[in-house]
């Protein structure tokens, strides 16, 4: 096999890393006869080898196993009792592995050591969850197998978290860090009122495989989680995560903008886990990790598949002041017309979940109706993020005209209720990975996962149980109780397995950075601002990539291209074409259609006018007061958590 394996130099060389072999009773004869049999590698596993063993398996007696771990996949292969050439299963992607852990035999004579890994590869029904179980027993003692056990579990979890492995040095349960310790927020009413029960029965087991350490909050009412992190004590946690749709993930955003001390508050790393009906963020994050478009459960377990890898990336925000003069922060877009309409007239449906978008935008055909505007934009100074000609984009600007020239925080309530109130059933016993910070009192689940007899098809008492892993690393003192709700400045947390921090309508936020580029709503433009006016179908101005989970509205955007992109399709299209774009626009293609009547433009600002006296605005898919408004983009304002990118189009 080392052969092969050391062919795959180049792609991802790491030559200062050396293959470490286990031990095994028969190192020589059943892995020489793997390695003549073996066949050429993926690509996806192209990386020279760093890790090298014979297992046995569990339950199944007599198997013997090669274990080869890369810098992208791990290679199982079986030695006996009959070698594969052509292995089933027997490349894992790292990306479809959550954590890993070692356990041990209730059985007193059983010096054997046991590596359990949890994976969630794609199947015909979607993603499904194994729990993939080998017996390090190559040693006379247990001392030694254990060790053994957790070199491997070392190696795969500082591969997932991005940390580097020693070149030459030994491998100890002393490279990982503490684990990282984040905040869940989750909305129960999400979707069509399961996100609770996705949470409980994907969300949390996964998270815990990966040796996550966390708490969960249920939020109660509207702009709780806003009320909730504007007195948190931000030192205590690692990031925060919102399970719901795109409108929870808003609240969080804002009620750190609404702090004294936002210009450090905002640099938290947010993350999302999609389990409402409007997923558009999560739909990018999920292009970003390189997994092919995915909805609902799908969709979530993507997404948390690559917030167990950690790794965040700098997400652009922008500024929207209203009608009014009151400001909020948007992450996603500003919409007026017919998207505008079809979010809001479809909340009826809400019990369909996501498929009231289908059906809003259906009835939002038959009685479409267009509206007379402005629309001004200073054009972005880089034009590099805009697509290629052989995209078929439109040149806005052939059809532009140049423009002529010339509160305190507010008080919030306490939190109420804590997951420590609600019913959490979750699979017992829970595995623990020791070196996690001590229970929370809220909640904290630090390593645990579904029942092991389930996952090893056994019945009764588990023949396995946990095995203390991971000692916490030297100097690092143990998690102190938090408190949800904290008075005084925050501190920014100590260095984690995440990476650190870096320099109804919605509600108004006090702070946030100034708009030096846009004069005050009512007053001329400055020069060199570009202005369209007349009727339009529909005006978006949009930061990330997609529109919605399945909506690819801008597929050359990135969370940190430092422009607001705006698309507009003006009046005088058929429906059937309109219709058209939306369905390309599931596969990004929709610029390609070559339709006269949509335009597109780069920014780092603008203004819309609605001319129109009645309609509605909507800002991250909620409903705000209609009249004038105007966006300015701050790039990397804020941090998203993402995971590692991919290559897209990789595959699920």
């Amino acid at each position: 096999m080392n052969q092969h394996l050391e062919s795959e130099e180049q792609w991802n060389q790491r030559p200062e890393q050396q293959v470490t072999r286990s031990w095994g009773h028969r190192p020589r004869r059943a892995l020489d006869r793997a390695e003549a049999m073996a066949p050429p590698p993926a690509t996806l596993a192209a990386s020279t080898p760093l890790l090298h063993g014979e297992f046995g398996s569990y339950p199944a007696r007599g198997s013997r196993f090669a274990l080869t771990l890369t810098s992208q996949a791990l290679h199982i292969q079986r030695l006996l009792p009959k070698p594969e050439a052509r292995p089933r299963d027997g490349l894992v992607p790292l990306s479809v592995i959550s954590g890993c852990c070692t356990l041990r035999s209730h059985s007193p004579s059983d010096s054997a050591a046991y590596l359990c890994i949890y994976t969630y590869l794609w199947g015909r029904r979607g993603r499904r969850r194994a729990a993939r179980t080998f017996q390090a027993d190559g040693a006379a003692t247990y001392e030694e197998n254990r060790a053994e056990a957790q070199r491997w579990v070392t190696a795969l979890m500082s591969l997932l978290r991005g940390l580097p492995l020693p070149g030459e040095g030994e491998i100890s349960p002393e490279l990982l860090p503490r684990p990282p310790r984040l905040l869940l927020l989750v909305n129960p009413f999400g979707g069509r009122g399961q996100a609770w029960q996705w949470c409980e029965n994907h969300v949390l087991p996964m998270i815990s495989e990966a040796g996550l350490s966390f708490n969960l909050i249920q939020t109660e009412r509207h702009n709780h989680a806003r009320e909730l992190v504007q007195g948190l004590s931000l030192s205590e946690w690692d990031g925060i995560v919102t399970l719901s749709g795109d409108g929870l993930f808003c609240e969080v955003l804002n009620g750190l903008l609404d702090r004294p001390d936002w210009e450090q508050a905002v640099k938290m790393p947010l993350g999302i886990l999609p389990c409402g009906s409007g997923n558009a963020l999560a739909g990018a994050v999920n292009r970003h990790g390189g997994f092919a478009p995915a909805l609902g459960l799908d969709l979530l377990l993507n997404c948390s598949l690559l917030l167990c890898r950690g790794g965040s990336h700098p997400l652009d925000l922008l500024s929207v002041t209203l009608a009014s003069g009151s400001r909020c922060f948007s992450f996603l877009s500003v919409a007026w017309g017919f998207v505008s309409d079809v979010d809001i007239q479809s909340e009826r449906f809400r019990a369909l979940g996501r498929a009231r978008f289908t059906l809003g935008t259906v009835l939002g055909l038959a009685t479409l109706r267009t509206y007379h505007g402005r629309l001004s934009y200073l054009p972005a100074a880089v034009e590099s993020a805009s697509p290629g000609p052989a995209n078929g984009l439109p040149r806005a600007k052939s059809e532009l005209a140049l423009a002529p020239a010339p509160a305190p925080p507010t008080d919030h309530s306490p939190l109420h209720r804590s997951v420590s109130d609600l019913p959490l059933p979750l699979p017992q016993p829970a595995l623990t990975s020791p070196g996690s910070p001590d229970p929370l009192p809220v909640l904290s689940f630090n390593g645990g996962a579904p029942e092991l007899a389930g996952d090893w098809g056994g019945t009764g008492e588990a023949p396995l149980s946990p095995d203390p892993l991971l000692p916490s690393p030297s100097g690092s003192p143990k998690a102190a109780p938090l408190s949800p709700i904290t008075e005084g400045p925050p501190e920014m947390p100590a260095a984690s397995g995440f990476p650190p921090h870096t320099t109804a309508a919605p509600v108004a936020s006090a702070g946030g950075p100034q708009d030096h580029l846009l004069p005050p709503l009512g007053t001329p433009l400055p020069p060199g601002w570009v202005t369209v006016e007349g009727d339009f179908v529909l005006v978006l101005a949009l930061s990330p990539s997609h529109l919605g989970a399945d909506l690819l509205a801008v597929p050359h955007a990135s969370f940190d291209d430092g422009v607001v992109h705006l698309l507009w399709v003006r009046a005088g299209i058929s429906r059937a074409m309109l219709l058209r774009l939306f369905l390309a626009m599931e596969r990004g293609s929709h610029f390609n259609l070559g339709c006269p009547h949509v335009g597109y433009a780069p920014a780092r600002a603008f203004r819309l006018e609605p001319l129109t006296p009645r309609g509605m605005l909507t800002v991250d898919g909620e409903l705000v007061e209609y009249g004038p408004l105007q966006g300015q983009i701050h790039p990397g304002l804020g941090t998203l958590l993402t995971g590692p990118p991919g290559h897209t189009g990789q595959g699920p």
